[in-house]
């Protein structure tokens, strides 16, 4: 059965409301059976005490020895509250009735030492009955008696309360349903709002976002999240479509060189070593194209979380010394120096290979931007456990600090090939920290150099 939200609502709280009132009803039903009839059972409880007091035993055989209960008017006559009674042996047979049975006989139950009191009838008369158990001297049951009052006064009370219950019991359901209807269209209004104005917002229009409810309520924090999610959509298609513009710029720079390298070639014959020249630098454009992909294909991988890690602790000191010794060469292209202020010893736990990736990016920026016959410096500040890379370069201003991690940005704003790399050495050096479990952020001021802080809090 397909329902709507609001309908749904009217349908389970029409099943709770009919569960809470049946139980109210049948507990209210209870009451009034249980004091209306006990009331009548005491009524007969006051007549077995006086009627008990004839009853003697004498010789094995029970009489009545004072018939003066026997001959009240209500044993007698039938018309207005009659009091029926009978004593019956234990062969089942009716030693003692009153007058008013005439020919009828009390409905006998099985012979218990204990009170009962039933419900029956005398023909068409409806009449409560309760058995006692006649004893003799000794404490032995020799008979019962049976004595039966009128119940219609009870029974007519209970029918008609029963009449009641079960006419109200649909009629206060319809008004619960048709109540809670209207309660819950009212409720769910400034969901349906939120659904007109989400229908609103199209597929390229995530710069808009829903109203927000005047109440601070569930609905409230959920507007809120829908916003932070569209927030979020706007703010990822827009790198999307940054870095599609970006990559094109990146590939079609290099292509664009390769492209007029060859018609230069092409338009007359030059020496070999010309050739030689202009192959080289087509060469170094490939590279270049193939180093970007390279660069894009590891972000990708990273952004689907498809890097196996293998951490492990290692020391520190000895693995920053191989890697400084990897980037001799390249730091004496621009007679750079690489100092190191580390303790004697630190141990951390971590992916050695991955590391390697991202301090290689880390070092490579500090090359890149750093101050020709400068320095790049790798300290290690115990009381945080952390790494740092620095460097003697002009330093990145407040505007540019947000944004050094973002794909293909770059501070150089012609995008020339003045400073090598793709812009993307960052951009993946985080999202290798975060694989790890490790910190990275940015200390930097314009004239000041800059220094990456890489933090081993967590990894211990």
């Amino acid at each position: 059965m397909k329902l709507s939200f609001r309908n749904r609502i009217a349908w389970f709280s029409g099943i709770a409301a009919a569960m809470t009132i049946g139980l109210v009803f049948l507990a209210l039903y209870g009451v009034v059976y249980w004091t209306a009839y006990r009331h009548l059972d005491s009524d007969i409880i006051q007549e077995k005490r006086e009627v008990m007091r004839s009853i003697q035993w004498r010789s094995d055989t029970l009489f009545i020895g004072d018939m003066t209960e026997w001959k009240e008017e209500e044993h007698q006559e039938i018309e207005v509250n009659p009091t029926f009674l009978q004593v019956i042996g234990l062969d089942g047979r009716v030693l003692f009735r009153s007058a008013n049975l005439q020919d009828d006989t009390l409905h006998d139950q099985p012979f218990l030492l204990a009170n009962q009191y039933v419900n029956s009838l005398i023909g068409i008369k409806r009449i409560r009955q309760g058995h006692f158990p006649v004893l003799d001297p000794a404490g032995e049951m020799v008979g019962q008696l049976i004595i039966g009052i009128s119940r219609e006064e009870s029974a007519i009370i209970l029918d008609n309360l029963r009449q009641v219950l079960l006419v109200s019991f649909p009629l206060m359901l319809l008004i619960l349903f048709v109540a809670t209807s209207i309660a819950a269209a009212k409720g769910i209004a400034p969901v349906q709002h939120l659904i007109h104005s989400a229908r609103t917002i199209g597929e390229a229009d995530f710069h808009s976002r829903l109203p927000l409810p005047e109440n601070r309520d569930e609905l409230y924090q959920l507007a809120m999240t829908i916003n932070a999610l569209l927030h979020r959509i706007e703010r990822g298609v827009q790198r999307e479509k940054q870095f599609t513009s970006d990559a094109s710029h990146e590939i079609r720079t290099p292509l664009t060189a390769i492209r007029g390298t060859l018609e230069v070639l092409l338009r007359k014959q030059r020496d070999r070593d010309y050739y030689e020249e202009k192959v080289r630098g087509v060469i170094h454009e490939v590279d270049r194209i193939q180093n970007m992909l390279d660069q894009l294909l590891q972000l990708a991988r990273l952004e689907h979380g498809s890097v196996p890690t293998n951490v492990r602790a290692i020391d520190l000191v000895h693995f920053l010394r191989d890697l400084r010794s990897d980037w001799t060469d390249r730091l004496q292209e621009r007679r750079m120096q690489m100092t190191m202020d580390l303790p004697a010893a630190v141990q951390v736990h971590t992916d050695p290979t991955l590391l390697t990736l991202i301090l290689d990016n880390l070092i490579s920026n500090a090359w890149k931007y750093g101050r020709e016959g400068g320095k790049i410096v790798l300290s290690w500040h115990a009381d945080h456990r952390q790494l740092v890379v620095s460097d003697d370069g002009p330093g990145i201003g407040a505007t540019h600090a947000a944004q050094v991690f973002e794909r293909f940005y770059r501070l150089d704003d012609s995008r020339s090939s003045s400073v090598p790399g793709a812009g993307l050495g960052l951009s993946i050096a985080r999202k290798l920290a975060e694989v790890l479990g490790l910190g990275l952020h940015l200390v930097s001021a314009e004239g000041e150099g800059t220094s990456f802080i890489l933090d081993f809090q967590d990894r211990g």
